[in-house]
């Protein structure tokens, strides 16, 4: 005794040291949690423990709502009039009933050390939290703590095992009213307290339950356990009406002084080894009188015959409590519809009861059930409503068949890629931030891909997978044509497509290249992007893109590459540009071409050379023989080598031609120098060139 009295103040002044030292809050680090004792720590309502514990808290009600109406399964009929009860199945139901118990217990302790928001602070956000133990004890005890207090006692195991065993004479029937009476009025504090935590739950975390199926499930779970509770009650009533039933005759045979005489303990099945009881029971008429086969219009035991008729009272526990379950259920599900009633006025309020509880629970729960049931196939249904829709609208229109077709494999390809989701409209939703991180994780690793955009930073990646959105084309769909206006580029996930162009139409021109995986179209919308000054119209395209199989891509849209290019000057770099024309397909093209044509320009300007020098000696040589008939024998061989050569390589009317030409050629040359000359035109260096001028093949031909 003197070394607690000498360490009581230690501890008491340690304590509010330490209430002193550390903050009255549930700690977020392993560390100092070991250091702050748990009865220091307030707990915050809105954090991960509470909620955990909530969820678990809730599963331990249901568990006690089920445990509670097992209570009404221990008295049985155990021989002929008499009843009993079972204390092996007693002990267990305490057992269960006393480790639900203790989570009320936990959950009334924690309570004591949960935080709470300040009403006074409710008038911008969600207020500031009151963390003092002593303020969170006086409001928990102004408010909840009775109904805690009145759920949590363990009053059926005090009574069944301490205060009816210390009652002289005690009876099975009189066992069986106190303990129906302390459960059902203990029933009622447990039952309610589980709608205040039941929207705790929601407010803290959003959902009861995360996923349909567990939503379903539990709304299953709560009819369920009406039913259980009907049942239960169903049969200890039934019960109480044969006792009843017994009683009421024994008092007759008193009254009526008849031998041998019934007594009230006969009922309790501790007396069958009695003679008097066995002297009795062969001469009474008492079973005969409460035979429920003989109750053919139910006027004796009304709704409980079927107790009597189908022996439930004396079967195993496992069929009497499956028989329970499967009539409370049935009559809840018909709302009492079969039932046939005595005139007894507490007997027609048990099915009145029945019947809107039904109401209640199969208009609320089912209904509850049902919605969760179908948001699992809600995607699904519009899917098919959609399809349907479309088809009706097509024959409306009365589309062509190859189109129809077309349709259809485009929503049913949208919906394999998507499932219904729209994922735009879910990333619109989110925060900038975050939106920037899952598009990141979805797109960079893709956009990485494309050789052109492997040679850009980090930040313009970003900003440029921020803005993409997904795209999807079916097989031999136009994505573009030729001549129209390019709205967005495309940057291909997987698919092949095939690239082709005919130069603006020209004749006997065609160019063509299948892209797939990692490539991109629509160049010139980054051309045009690039422009200082570009115009709002857009570039027309230069090129038809086709699909060949289903094809899944990413979009960077004309308003979204142009704020791009813009906000970002490093797209402008000569570095970027180099690395954009080297993979661009359509400047390959361009370059091929105007190859060609160089070459093509060289070989005629060669011959135009050599076909002009032809002709000078040519007229050079007529010329000399008319003015100089005498020149030496050295000048007449070179002039006649040159006479033959001519002769021989090119007639007088061709060489002619040839010559004309030639000169048109060099002005037509010049011309396009004028053209091509970046100084009057200033173009910028990623501006498309001029088309190459293909006239030689015309002159050649």
């Amino acid at each position: 005794m003197n070394r607690r009295r000498v360490h009581f103040p230690a501890a008491a002044a340690a304590a509010s040291a330490a209430s002193r030292r550390f903050p009255r809050q549930f700690p977020g680090s392993f560390s100092l949690r070991r250091e702050i004792p748990w009865w220091y720590q307030t707990l915050d309502p809105g954090s991960e423990f509470v909620a955990r514990w909530n969820h678990v808290f809730l599963v331990s009600c249901l568990v006690a709502l089920f445990v509670d109406p097992l209570y009404f399964f221990v008295p049985l009929v155990g021989g002929s009039a008499c009843v009993e009860l079972d204390f092996r199945f007693g002990a267990v139901i305490t057992f269960l009933r006393t480790v639900a118990d203790l989570f009320y217990l936990m959950h009334m302790v924690l309570k004591f050390r949960t935080a709470f928001v300040a009403p006074n602070s409710r008038v911008f956000g969600r207020g500031d939290l009151v963390m003092d133990a002593r303020e969170i004890a006086i409001r928990y005890l102004k408010t909840d703590f009775v109904i805690d207090l009145a759920a949590t006692l363990p009053l059926p195991q005090i009574f069944i095992w301490f205060i009816i065993p210390a009652i002289q004479n005690p009876t099975a029937v009189h066992a069986n009213h106190t303990v129906s009476l302390i459960v059902l009025i203990q029933y009622f504090p447990r039952f309610f307290l589980i709608f205040p935590l039941h929207r705790r739950i929601v407010k803290t975390t959003g959902v009861i339950a995360k996923t349909a199926w567990t939503g379903a499930a539990y709304n299953l779970i709560l009819c369920t356990l009406a039913s259980h509770v009907i049942g239960s009650v169903w049969y200890l009533w039934s019960i109480q009406r044969l006792s009843s039933c017994w009683r009421i005759e024994c008092q007759k045979e008193i009254k009526n002084k008849r031998y041998p005489r019934c007594q009230q303990h006969f009922f309790d099945c501790s007396t069958l080894d009695d003679p008097q009881r066995k002297l009795w029971l062969n001469s009474t008429l008492v079973l005969a009188k409460c035979d429920a086969f003989k109750d053919d219009d139910h006027l004796q035991f009304g709704i409980f015959a079927s107790a009597f008729i189908n022996e439930v009272a004396s079967a195993d526990f496992i069929e009497k409590y499956f028989y329970c379950l499967w009539w409370g259920l049935r009559n809840l599900s018909s709302y009492g519809q079969s039932l046939m009633t005595t005139t007894l006025s507490g007997e027609n309020l048990f099915s009145i009861f029945i019947c809107i509880a039904g109401l209640i629970f199969f208009s609320h729960f089912i209904g509850n059930m049902q919605t969760y049931l179908q948001s699992s196939t809600v995607r699904l249904e519009e899917w098919r409503i959609k399809r349907r829709d479309t088809e009706e609208w097509m024959r409306h229109r009365q589309l062509p068949p190859e189109l129809q077709e077309r349709v259809r494999r485009f929503v049913q390809y949208k919906w394999v890629a998507t499932r219904g989701v729209d994922e735009e409209t879910i990333l619109q939703s989110l925060p900038l931030d975050l939106r920037r991180q899952i598009q990141r994780h979805l797109c960079l690793a893709l956009v990485r891909r494309v050789p052109f955009f492997a040679q850009m930073d980090h930040q313009l990646l970003d900003a440029i997978c921020e803005r993409l959105v997904s795209s999807l084309h079916t097989k031999d769909a136009f994505i573009v044509r030729e001549g129209d206006p390019v709205n967005e580029m495309l940057f291909i996930i997987r698919g092949e497509v095939e690239s082709s162009t005919t130069d603006g139409g020209r004749v006997g021109f065609f160019n063509s290249i299948t892209l797939g995986a990692g490539d991109f179209c629509g160049e010139e919308l980054l051309t045009w992007a690039l422009v200082p000054t570009s115009s709002l119209n857009l570039p027309s395209s230069t090129r038809t893109v086709k699909t060949l199989t289903e094809l899944e891509a990413f979009a960077l849209r004309a308003e979204d590459l142009k704020f791009v290019s813009t906000q970002f000057k490093r797209l402008h770099s000569k570095k970027l540009q180099d690395a954009f024309r080297y993979y661009s397909h359509q400047w390959r093209t361009w370059g091929a071409c105007y190859i060609q044509v160089t070459w093509r320009r060289f070989k005629k300007r060669k011959l135009a050379m050599e076909l002009a020098r032809y002709e000078d000696v040519y007229y050079m040589n007529g010329s000399d023989k008319e003015s100089e008939c005498g020149q030496n024998s050295n000048g007449d061989e070179e002039l006649s080598r040159l006479t033959d050569d001519a002769a021989g390589t090119q007639h007088l009317g061709a060489t002619i031609l040839a010559s004309k030409f030639a000169a048109n050629t060099k002005r037509g040359a010049n011309h396009k120098v004028t053209i091509l000359d970046p100084q009057e035109l200033k173009m910028p260096k990623l501006f498309k060139p001029d088309e190459p001028d293909f006239s030689a093949d015309l002159g050649e031909s």
